[in-house]
């Protein structure tokens, strides 16, 4: 009985400081990590850390560095003032950051589909690319989202191809000379939008033929819509240049869903990717608690290595 003891009291300190050390070698690593650059680079957005880094989207830029961010994404960067857009260009080229994308203004939805061929999408479209050009050059911007919009069901679906195809032609050539990449982003909000899988992407990005026509892998909506997510990076691995995530279902940080991120994280660095990942996605948390949960969630999928 007293061996048994022994051995009860023994095996449960045992485990005890393992679980100990264990948990402090984690909390040690996130400690480390907190201000080194992760292995991949994941960019944030306004607001994701605006209880810590203040309101205004400047000091917050400043602070996502501190964490060890080395990109932002702004969605909304066309409707910012021309102001505001240098200001973060210059915030971003001092702190050695990248910007990620923004949408194309009225770049395609469900009131203005290019699959419909009609002349005044089409022209809403390319006034779009040209004002995006503008935007882009004050904040240093090389991508910009693009989604084609609404199915036309009055038409054939080849016959609608062949008008998203010809209008992003004439996107691309306007972008093109900038050294600017349209990303078409495949989306899972509604049945009714046009482009909803990677590989229907790829084909048009094939058809398109053009370096500033590319895929936008939102392995969100994807995972939605098609699931099986690194056989089909692996299958689109060369029209791809961006990447956005959110888990799911819930669409926040990676961790809290059914996306095992890690192991997209590290095909994604083994293939030797250098773009962007945009941190598109909400936030299981509020205040600073949801922002320090945030980043631990991010340091926890980035030690794949």
């Amino acid at each position: 009985m007293q061996r048994r003891s022994f051995l009860k009291n023994t095996l449960f300190g045992t485990g005890a400081l393992a679980l100990a050390t264990g948990t402090g070698a984690t909390v040690n690593t996130f400690s480390q990590a907190k201000g080194q650059p992760f292995h991949l680079d994941y960019a944030p957005h306004d607001g994701m850390f605006a209880t810590s880094g203040g309101k205004d989207f400047i000091d917050q830029i400043r602070y996502m560095y501190d964490l060890g961010f080395r990109s932002i994404e702004d969605n909304g960067m066309a409707g910012r003032s021309v102001e505001q857009q240098t200001k973060i260009g210059e915030t971003l080229a001092k702190l050695g950051m990248r910007m990620g994308v923004f949408v194309v203004p009225k770049g395609g939805n469900g009131a203005n589909t290019l699959a419909a061929k009609k002349k005044e999408h089409v022209d809403i479209f390319l006034e779009g690319c040209r004002k995006s050009v503008e935007v882009a050059k004050r904040c240093n911007a090389k991508w910009v989202t693009v989604v084609p919009g609404d199915f036309d069901k009055s038409l054939p679906l080849a016959i609608q191809t062949a008008n998203v195809v010809e209008a992003l032609r004439r996107g691309a050539e306007i972008l093109e000379p900038h050294g600017i990449v349209m990303v078409l982003e495949p989306l899972s909000d509604t049945p009714d939008l046009f482009l909803r899988y990677s590989t229907q992407t790829y084909e048009i990005c094939k058809a398109v033929n053009s370096p500033s026509c590319k895929i936008l892998y939102d392995a969100y909506h994807l995972q939605k819509n098609e699931g099986n997510l690194i056989k089909n990076l692996e299958m689109c691995w060369d029209e791809i240049p961006y990447i956005q995530v959110g888990d799911n279902p819930g669409r926040k940080e990676p961790t809290t869903g059914e996306v095992n991120y890690k192991n997209v994280f590290k095909f994604l660095y083994e293939k030797g990717y250098k773009g962007i990942i945009g941190m598109e996605h909400g936030m299981s948390k509020q205040g600073k608690e949801g922002e320090e949960r945030l980043v631990q969630a991010y340091r926890e999928v980035d030690s794949f290595v």
